[in-house]
């Protein structure tokens, strides 16, 4: 399986409202973790856009977000990467809003 296919994949599941209503199952004993080969976990990553990193967290930060994630029903290693995401997210913005301003206050100026 190549990136492209995997993205055709990903692409159609989110676009499949069926997963989200329920109608194609919602039953545990049809789960399961994939046992992805590394070229297919390598075109998955490539088609998510993911890389992986390697960092040193105290362990009471990673306990409790073991305890946040299980208590919204994610794995811990998600909840982290949404919560880098928001981050990211906010600060970008942050950044805009300031140099906005910065723009704005040198035009009362000049």
């Amino acid at each position: 399986m190549n990136a492209e296919t995997v993205k055709n994949v990903i692409e159609a599941v989110d676009n499949d409202d069926r997963w989200d209503n329920g109608e194609l199952g919602r039953d545990e004993q049809f789960v399961s973790v994939a046992n992805n080969t590394p070229d297919q976990q390598a075109a998955l990553d490539e088609a998510l856009d993911l890389q992986m990193i390697s960092i040193r967290l105290p362990k009471a930060m990673i306990e409790d977000f073991k305890f946040i994630a299980e208590v919204n029903g994610l794995k811990y290693q998600t909840l982290i990467r949404q919560v880098l995401a928001r981050f990211a997210d906010m600060e970008k913005k942050n950044m805009q809003k300031k140099a906005a301003n910065r723009q704005i206050a040198v035009r009362k100026i000049g």
